[in-house]
């Protein structure tokens, strides 16, 4: 893959209004420069080319040609979810994904649309956002297939897979552009709705009194809420004041600690935070409650 060849492809993909960057040969985004330390900044007002994963990608021409002359040799990606308008099924074989499709077929939550062969003979399905907010997650029930929405990302072609060293690949077969997404599959992406929609949601998470916590449900609640509320450059210092918060309350005995871990994870992508983000904020804040994340 040459420099010609990914500014061709990335500046293609901007015509199509998609937002793009580029990561390292390695599939994961660019280090921020000694300017950007965490929480320096909004992420999504950064001026760098680089910096903060896919908030630095962009649909403008003379933008895209600098981010791709910065990382000679990178991999060319695609901010997925509302910004781009698509939302990817990453079909991982390695995983039992392919099995996954065939069974999603069968029940007509997959249909044909434009796609991708990735460089481990995987599959990037992609639709049409459908304007709602769609967490980038694994497809709950489906070993191997990951839903790239938004807080999320795919490698786009023609950038070779770090450990095969095999190109990505438009497909010749089927539709050249996104299709609607059935709405099987929209029902099978969303999370679902509370027991009791009178009360504070909090992720379907169990939690019971303990360490003098009397009402544990409720103070879970007003921690993602705090994040989910969060102004632009607060959102990650906030989510990790949750961690710490949640920390507290598993070493109270008051929440599972796998349970706490997927309940921040979720209202982190809800905060438009990327999973590199995510991880960090619920390390050190559990960290820095002396519980092991």
């Amino acid at each position: 893959m040459t420099s010609n060849q990914t500014l061709t492809a990335a500046l293609a993909a901007a015509g199509r209004g998609w937002p793009v960057f580029m990561l390292g040969r390695s599939k994961r985004p660019v280090a921020n420069c000694d300017a950007c330390p965490l929480d320096a900044h909004d992420p999504a007002t950064c001026g760098h080319l680089t910096c903060h994963g896919f908030y630095a990608a962009s649909t403008d021409p003379a933008r895209v040609a600098a981010i791709v002359a910065a990382v000679p040799g990178g991999q060319l990606a695609v901010r997925t979810g509302a910004a781009s308008g698509v939302l990817v099924v990453d079909v991982d074989p390695a995983h039992g994904g392919m099995n996954s499709l065939a069974n999603l077929i069968t029940e007509r939550l997959i249909i044909q649309t434009l796609r991708v062969v990735t460089g481990t003979d995987g599959l990037h399905l992609y639709y049409r956002h459908p304007g709602q907010h769609m967490l980038s997650r694994p497809l709950p029930g489906s070993p191997g297939i990951d839903i790239k929405a938004d807080g999320g990302y795919v490698v786009l072609p023609p950038s070779i897979h770090h450990r095969t060293h095999r190109p990505y690949q438009w497909s010749e077969l089927g539709p050249t552009e996104p299709a609607e997404m059935p709405p099987a599959l929209i029902a099978a992406c969303l999370p679902p709705p509370p027991a009791d929609s009178s009360t504070p949601q909090t992720g379907a998470v169990a939690t019971q009194p303990g360490g003098g916590i009397s009402h544990p449900d409720k103070l879970l609640s007003a921690h993602l809420d705090a994040v989910r509320r969060a102004p632009k450059g607060k959102r990650r210092t906030t989510l990790y004041g949750a961690a710490r918060g949640v920390a507290r309350m598993v070493a109270a005995g008051a929440i599972d600690h796998t349970d706490a871990v997927n309940a921040l994870t979720d209202v982190g992508y809800q905060a438009a935070q990327t999973a590199r983000e995510i991880r960090a904020a619920i390390a050190g804040g559990f960290r820095d409650e002396g519980i092991a994340a």
